[in-house]
């Protein structure tokens, strides 16, 4: 955490094409910061710029430009740079980096976090499986989404969607993904674990909007189950 008072202003300039180790060298840098404690670093890309190369790179409209220049920019205490600048240098190579003197005049406070309280979700609890197509629509969007927006909406714990790429259904359709990537509408299941009383109260609002489908609940043990609430949220513990 930075403190008032002398610190290093540092400025490092690469192209947006140069890589490291397989990624983005501004990436990469940006993570190395990250990762080894410095206060806090932007990156800000050019629309115009020329390098030691000569050569003019600049942003057109409608047309893609190649490498155009990066800026990386930290402050941070000269202990701290002294530390992480070794390796900052032999990462950027050939690029450009300025450091300058400065004077920290007020430093960011940031206030630690308070633990969130966690929700638990034990013992009995029940299962149900939604499986529709992949094509299946609720008004203007897709029933699957459509699905997940409305038990979120009414509390549920959490629902996770499963595309298949084999299956038929209760027409005896064929279903399956090709080695295109095209789907002849694919199988899809939602899965959802929450109280039975939560589970059997939104049925009314999923028969409405499944018009062809199958929906089946199962009774399950919960043998662990927990998350942070969000600020605001009610905590509740089922035995």
């Amino acid at each position: 955490m930075l403190n008032t008072g002398p610190a290093k202003k540092v400025t490092a300039y690469v192209g947006e094409d140069v890589r490291h180790r397989g990624e983005p060298l501004y990436l990469a840098v940006l993570n190395y910061l990250f990762y080894h404690g410095i206060s806090g670093a932007t990156v800000t890309k050019g629309v115009a710029g020329f390098g030691a190369d000569r050569r003019m790179h600049t942003a057109r409209i409608l047309e893609a430009s190649e490498n155009l220049p990066i800026k990386i920019e930290f402050i941070e205490s000269p202990e701290t740079l002294e530390r992480v600048l070794p390796k900052l240098m032999q990462m950027l190579g050939d690029g450009l980096v300025e450091i300058q003197d400065t004077t920290i005049l007020k430093a960011a406070s940031v206030e630690p976090a308070e633990p969130l309280p966690r929700a638990t979700l034990r013992g009995q609890a029940t299962l149900m499986r939604i499986l529709i197509g992949e094509d299946d629509r609720w008004r203007d969007k897709r029933l699957y989404e459509a699905l997940v927006e409305s038990l979120r909406a009414n509390d549920i714990a959490g629902v996770t969607v499963y595309r298949g790429i084999l299956g038929y259904d209760a027409n005896r359709r064929h279903a399956k993904t090709t080695r295109a990537g095209l789907s002849a509408d694919r199988p899809i299941m939602l899965s959802v674990i929450d109280e039975d009383a939560k589970i059997r109260a939104v049925l009314p609002r999923l028969e409405t909007m499944i018009e062809d489908g199958l929906v089946v609940l199962s009774a399950v043990d919960v043998v662990k189950y927990t998350h942070r609430l969000q600020p605001g949220a009610h905590s509740a513990e089922h035995a």
